[in-house]
């Protein structure tokens, strides 16, 4: 099919190699459009002619470079979208797409992981044995859980929180769920404080959107049970990172696991890193090794429903 249009990739991640580009610009061929690049810059690329614009969370999308923009389609390779300013976009009447699967299932590996890394009090036992002890005996006073039978919830259901709905109710888990667009199957939905409050568990896979900002600050953390855990591999910007570890601290929880930060890298991360049932990991949840080829599987899914006329598998409606 001879190109008939533009898609500029403007922005490269680190993990995305040659070939993982390729994959893209051939997915954009295959549907009648040139595919070019550009580096990452704090101003845009020159975007006369563009009609997709594919860019990565390190590219500001504001409203200016909107303006200048003729296209119908900004994509991002994430899953997040708080880098495009989505309410700008719609309102010129383009649409906003993202890449969800591509980190799908790594992100609920890792949430699974760290949930029950530290239900399971392993930090407690990596310690103990470091020292040279053996903590068999200090079982009982240890207390470790599992999810089996236990009320977990899930905040945010969409791509990731269902994946890891599916995940916990097949291990055995009672799913509680918060989100306003609806909870996933075999879920009970709950308000939030509701659920933070019978918990043992809370996983966040909800979107930064003015309402969410700020979701788990210090008086909700205070609403969690004392052999509770928290675990949050969506957004930074979700939860009082200095509140949630005080408490850990404390003793009056059980364990709190970040994967993301309200500023990257954390600035007091050994600090964090030190408190005992405190788990970092430095964004890295949606990595694989194969991230790139993913992410290209996502926009090649993308571009093919642009060019049929159909809704793109996702899209952020702006509402939130």
């Amino acid at each position: 099919m001879p190109a008939s249009g533009v898609v500029l990739r403007w922005g490269r991640s680190a993990y995305e190699t040659d070939d993982d580009l390729a994959l893209e610009a051939a997915a954009a061929e295959r549907v009648g459009l040139r595919y070019v690049t550009a580096p990452e810059s704090p101003e845009p690329p020159p975007l006369d002619g563009v009609d997709v614009l594919l860019v990565t969370s390190r590219v500001r999308v504001t409203a200016s470079v909107l303006a200048r923009f003729p296209g119908d389609l900004v994509l991002t390779t994430t899953s997040g979208w708080d880098h495009i300013d989505v309410a700008a976009a719609l309102g010129r009447r383009v649409t906003v797409g993202r890449c969800p699967t591509a980190r799908r299932d790594a992100v609920v590996e890792q949430a699974l992981y760290s949930l029950l890394h530290l239900l399971r009090r392993q930090p407690a036992f990596d310690a103990a044995a470091r020292r040279g002890h053996w903590a068999r005996s200090e079982l009982p006073a240890l207390d470790p859980k599992g999810v089996r039978g236990e009320e977990v919830l899930v905040v945010g259901h969409g791509v990731i929180g269902s994946r890891m709905t599916e995940v916990l109710l097949a291990l055995g888990a009672r799913v509680l769920g918060v989100d306003p667009a609806g909870v996933s199957p075999g879920a009970t939905a709950v308000d939030l404080e509701e659920g933070l409050q019978r918990a043992l568990a809370v996983t966040l896979h909800c979107a930064l959107v003015p309402g969410t900002r700020g979701l788990l600050d210090a008086r909700r953390l205070a609403l969690l049970r004392r052999d509770a855990v928290v675990v949050n591999t969506a957004r930074g910007e979700l939860v009082d990172v200095v509140a949630a570890a005080g408490r850990v601290r404390e003793g009056a929880l059980r364990g709190y696991a970040s994967d993301v930060f309200p500023q990257e890298p954390w600035p007091d991360l050994a600090a964090l890193a030190a408190i005992d049932g405190v788990l970092v990991t430095p964004h890295s949840a949606g990595f694989t090794r194969d991230l790139g080829v993913r992410v290209a599987a996502d926009v090649a899914l993308a571009l093919e429903a642009r060019a049929a006329g159909r809704p793109l598998p996702y899209t952020v409606s702006g509402e939130g």
